[in-house]
Formats: C-alpha cells, structure tokens, sequence
C-alpha cells in the first residue's frame, strides 16, 4: 500500500468484506482514517493480484482488474509504470465505476490519455460513499495526481486569537493548530486583513500584544501604552477587573455583538461628557471610531446571513477563477481568489464540487456554503462536511435575496480576477517569445532559473536562485545555497558561483536524470502523443524540474566558471546559460549579454525583454540580499556555546543565568561548572575542555 502512509494492521477476518472478496486470492490490509476532530471510519485498502496483466497497459490492464471488483463504495488510484499516480476518483461501486475505464470508449481526451497511461490500479473498499468522498479528497491533496482537479494555494487561513492562559489575556495573529487555549476568531481571508483588524482592536479595545515573557519584565508602560494602544495591565495602569471588561468586549464584538458593544461605549462617552471628564469621553470617542474603521474596511456586512462561506466559478480562455468569501458573525471578513489546475474541458460543477472537496479536507466548515452554481454531488458533499464537522452543513444556490446578491457578488470578484490573470498571462507569454527570439532558442522557455551571490567581504555567503515560468515568478522552487566551501578565497564570486552550479545540478541529475536521458532517447523531442491530446503539463499540475535557460548575473569571467560546470557534468547542450554584466557606470540599461556562439551585446533601452529581463535580475538579488541578511543576522547572535556537542537549550540557559555571559563560562573552572543545576562532572569536563584545548 505505498501510496497510502496510513497506520495499517493486518485484518482479522472476513466478516465485513464485500462477497466478490476471497482474502486467499487478494492482498487486503485495514486502514484507519481520520476525518474530523472525533471521527473516523475504517477502510479496506485492496489490490488484487494482476499477474496475468504484468506487461499490459490501458484498458487491457484494467479489463484484468475489474473482474474482481467488489459492487462496494470505495476510491481507486491509476498508476503508470513508474509508479505515480495518475488519478485518484471514488465510486459508488468501483466495479461499475472502473468497468467505464475497460471499455475503451471515452468521452474526453483527458480521459483517454489517462487510461492509456495507467499501467496498474490500486483500490480502498469503503463502508460509505460519504467515506469514499473524504479519502478521495485527503488522497488528492496528499500525492497531487496529474489529472485531477488541484488546488494551487493549500495554505492555512490566519485568524485572530484571543488568549485564555494569562490573567491578562492578549491578542495575536494566529496559523496551524490550536493547541493554544483561547478563543479563535476566523477565518480571515489574508494576514494582511488579520494585521490591520488587530491594530484597529487595539485602537478600540486597548488590548497587549506583547509576548507573556514581555509582559513580566516590565517594569514602565512600553510605547504602546504611551500612544493608547495598550491599557497597560503589565504595570497596573488599569486593574485586573478592568481589563477583564475590555477583553469581555472585544469577544461581543468578535462574536457578532457590535451594536451591543458600540452602545454600551457611546453611553459611556455621554456619561464621562456629563461628568465633565473630557478626557476620558474623548478616549471612548476613539474607541468608537477605531471600531466603526474596523467595520467600514470589511465591505459587504449582510443581515440575513451570520456564518457562510460563498464560492463562485468562472471558467474562460482555458482557465478557471474561484472566488471565496468569508462571513462570520454577520461580517464580512475577507476574500480570496484561487486558480485551480484543470482540464479546460470539465464542466464548472464538477471543477467546483472537487475543489470543494478538498478545500475542507483540513480546514473548519461554515454551518451555511452558498454556491453560484450547482455541484456534482451536492446532497453526498453537503452529509461528509456535516460528518467531518460533528453538526448539519447546508449546500446551496441561492435563487433570490440578499444570499442571491452575495453569490453575484462573488461570481463577479472571480470574472474580475480572472480576467486580470489572463491578462497577466497574455503578457507574460509575449515576453517569454520575445526573451526565446531575442537570445536565439526555439522555442519559448517554461522554465528560466536566475542566479547571485551576496556577502560581505566574503563573510557569510549566499547564493540563491529563483525561478520563473509562464505564469511569472515560482516562489515554491526558489533555493538558497550557504556558500561551505573552505578553499575559496573570501570574496571571490567566481568560486562561489561553481560551488553553486556544481551543488544545483549534481543534485538535479542524481533526482531527474531520467529526463535528460529521455528527451536525448527521444531526440530532443517529447514523446508523440496521439492526436487531440493537448493537454498540457502545466495544466496537469506539474512544471518541469530542469531549467530551459539559467541566467547568472556576471560577466565573461562568471559564464566560464559555469559553462566549466555544466560541461564537466555534461549538460553543457541540455542548458542554456546566458551571462548579465553590469554596463558602463553600473547604469541600468546599458547590460551587456554574454551567450555561447555570439559575440556580447546589448539591447536598446526600450526593449520590454530587457525590462523583462532586468525585473528577474532584481528579484534575484532581492532575494540573494535577504537570504545573506537573514544568515548574518543569525551568526550576530550566535553564542560559542552553541558549538559544543551536548549542550542543549536547557543546560546553554543554566550556564549562562549561572555565569552571565559566554566570556564568563570559557573563564570558569571546572569545579566552578559543576556548581550549576544540571550539569554534571563529565559536562563540565566538555565545556571546560572545548575552551581550553591544551
């Protein structure tokens, strides 16, 4: 069971298997699997033993297979020969479901170049197909087959948390698990919407962001205090009761309570007006204004609808938009775009109803999900949330009213999302044929990889790379290198870059090798595919590991240093290496291009590749810049304890509350080092002797 990593113990007999099953002929193993905070349900993974298909491919194979299959819910993965996956889909029965595959009659092209591609079939048999739904989902996400629907953007949503660990609880920006005890608010749509909702609530409810171990060591109110962003409970400028009030609020407001609270403030202020305490009336006054800044910047806050998340689709030129929105409490809380990969010919139900799927895998579920449009399996989908979340979900698409309005809304933000994209895409594809006709290559590159140093006088070196394709910069596949070589003289960037080169591309042919070998099998070329299957990779979800073009930023003297590397690994012909030398007076504009076979040149200052170009020069060194800033910053604080061998946090803190500082620990004896809590004889005897060689 390799593509699965769940926890499996051997099945002990075979009472709740399907009849068609004989656990002599099959390999079968029960599977356990989570889906939901107390849920979980129990599968079989199954595969039935396909000696007489080994050699076979396509619908031959799995012909071979589907004689066995039980009529039982459960999920199926398709596989090549090399053993990824292909697909992965549920059935109500998967002797049915993958009977559809063996007849060899199919209705896209997408379908057929899958089955023509599968070598081999795994199966998970079910007690549900509400449990099928959620494995299929947890499947996709985790092994990202090429022909299902993905979700590009997997990253958790912020929300704000309100401690309950302190007796002045605080209040942060929160993402993961909540192991934290407290109340959580969410979710927000960015990090950014979370930053700016906190600062106004501190505006409005003078709540302490500060660190617990902050808040004990002070001994004066800090900034926040001064500029009425904190009440100040670290010093006891406001009592415990106090400020116990303040938080009690800031949860009304969060939970959907804001009129209550907004007129409890504005009495308040009258109140202290009454009593002529202008001062403290002008404070209520700014706490209603931060809290009217806080509603005003969430946009739509509808009446009718509490907690929802609406989805809208929109499919054109080959691409899809799905725009999300959040409301929790009656407010709106943000939203966001997301692109996810596939087949241009799937229809925008089944392309929102697998998203759907896998965007609640791990993430909490809305009581209400509003829907521009109506859902493959919509009843099934809206049973597994309501299971996964221990409570009822409603899936709907709302006909009239202020819901209808939202889902519009929606629909909307995702045309205007999508068409922005498409004309980013446009624009980036003219520029990558002008970059391809500018420097000579044949065809447009997929993926161009920029590299640079930086250091300071040789300290601290970095080296990085970013990369960029077709759809602009690939922040998932930049790499940063801390430059270890010892026999490179300080500050010289010529054996930098090869230590780089060489670690880069040793590394790509020991894990993708296969793919120079294939494309030089194959002449160079792809492999041919029948005709009308144009699907293309990207739209699978994959992008291509080796780079089409590496641009280094030097001159002659660097692209020799390269060109060295690539030969002596013999790739010299698979990459195409392209020098950018500063020009005169270091002036942008005036770069000069070193590529094999051509004399050096520039381009005119108005040439968009040459911005083209320029704007991955500058994200190069951006990112170079930070990664070296980061590594200094680091070795700024490093401590020489840190470089004794079992010296953990624990006794590193002992020895320097002990002694005070390092200097102080390499000065003590070794009777002097025994006196500390934690650390014994044989310790002490390291510690001393790591300062004390002879």
């Amino acid at each position: 069971m390799s593509p699965l990593d769940h926890k499996s113990k051997p099945r002990g007999g075979a009472d709740d298997l399907p009849p068609e099953i004989d656990l002599e002929d099959e390999a079968i193993e029960e599977i356990v699997e989570p889906v939901g905070p107390d849920v979980a349900f129990t599968a079989i993974d199954w595969t039935p033993h396909a000696g007489d298909a080994e050699g076979m491919v396509g619908a031959e194979v799995i012909q071979t297979l589907v004689k066995r299959l039980p009529n039982a819910p459960g999920v199926y993965r398709m596989m090549n020969a090399a053993g990824d996956v292909l697909y992965v889909g549920k059935a109500r029965s998967l002797k049915k479901r993958v009977t559809n595959y063996a007849q060899g009659r199919f209705h896209t092209n997408r379908i057929g170049r899958m089955v023509r591609e599968t070598s081999t079939m795994e199966f998970v048999v079910t007690r549900t197909e509400i449990e099928a739904l959620l494995l299929e989902a947890n499947l996709i996400k985790r092994l990202r087959p090429r022909f299902n629907v993905l979700m590009r953007d997997d990253k958790s949503f912020p929300y704000i948390l309100l401690t309950g660990d302190h007796v002045s609880p605080g209040i942060y920006k929160h993402r993961g698990a909540r192991s934290r005890k407290g109340d959580y608010f969410g979710p927000f749509a960015s990090a950014g919407a979370v930053g700016r909702t906190i600062n106004s609530l501190q505006r409005a409810f003078l709540l302490r962001s500060c660190t617990n171990s902050f808040y004990e060591n002070r001994t004066r109110p800090c900034l926040l205090y001064q500029i009425k962003r904190c009440a100040g409970p670290c010093t006891g400028e406001i009592s415990h009761e106090g400020y116990a009030e303040l938080v009690d609020e800031a949860k009304d407001f969060l939970s959907g309570r804001s009129q209550k609270v907004k007129t409890e403030i504005s009495a308040a202020m009258q109140q202290a007006s009454q009593d002529l305490d202008f001062e403290r009336a002008a404070i209520y006054r700014d706490r209603l204004a931060a809290l009217s800044h806080v509603q005003s910047h969430q946009g739509i806050n509808p009446a009718t609808v509490d907690e929802a998340d609406v989805f809208a689709i929109h499919q054109e030129g080959g691409q899809v938009c799905i725009q999300v929105f959040f409301f929790r409490t009656g407010q709106n809380w943000g939203n966001r775009a997301y692109f996810p990969k596939a087949d241009p010919a799937l229809e925008g139900s089944e392309v929102l109803g697998s998203f759907l799927a896998q965007f609640y895998d791990d993430k909490p579920t809305p009581r209400a999900i509003l829907l521009s449009q109506t859902v493959e399996d919509q009843e099934l989908l809206a049973e597994a949330l309501s299971t996964r979340a221990g409570r009822k979900v409603t899936i709907s698409v709302p006909q009239r009213g202020e819901k209808k309005d939202l889902t519009e809304n929606a629909l909307q933000n995702a045309r205007e999302a999508l068409g922005r994209r498409l004309a980013e895409t446009s624009t980036q594809a003219r520029l990558l044929a002008g970059f391809a006709e500018t420097f000579g290559l044949s065809k447009p590159p997929v993926r161009i990889e920029i590299y640079d140093n930086s250091h300071i006088m040789g300290t601290n070196a970095v080296g990085a790379m970013v990369v960029a394709g077709p759809e602009g910069f690939v922040k998932n596949q930049y790499r940063k290198f801390n430059i270890r070589s010892t026999e490179i003289t300080p500050g010289d960037d010529f054996g930098m870059m090869r230590e780089v080169m060489e670690r880069r591309f040793s590394r790509l042919l020991k894990e993708h090798g296969d793919v120079v070998l294939a494309d030089d099998a194959a002449g160079g070329e792809a492999a041919a595919v029948e005709a009308g299957d144009d699907i293309e990779d990207d739209i699978s979800g994959s992008f291509p590991a080796w780079p089409d073009v590496i641009l280094i930023d030097g001159g002659q003297g660097q692209m020799t240093a390269v060109r060295k590397i690539l030969s002596d690994l013999g790739i010299e012909d698979r990459v195409v290496a392209i020098g950018i030398a500063k020009g005169q007076d270091r002036d942008a504009g005036r770069e000069r291009f070193f590529v094999k076979g051509r004399d050096s040149f520039s381009l005119p200052v108005r040439d968009p590749v040459l911005y083209f170009v320029q704007r991955l020069r500058d994200e190069v060194h951006r990112f170079a810049i930070g990664s070296h800033r980061a590594r200094r910053k680091k070795e700024m604080v490093k401590s020489p304890l840190d470089e004794i061998v079992g010296i953990g946090p624990g006794r590193k803190r002992a020895l320097l509350l002990h002694f005070g500082t390092a200097k102080a620990v390499s000065r003590a004896a070794v009777e002097d080092l025994r006196k500390v809590d934690g650390i014994s004889e044989q310790v002490a005897k390291l510690v001393y002797n790591h300062f004390h060689e002879s």
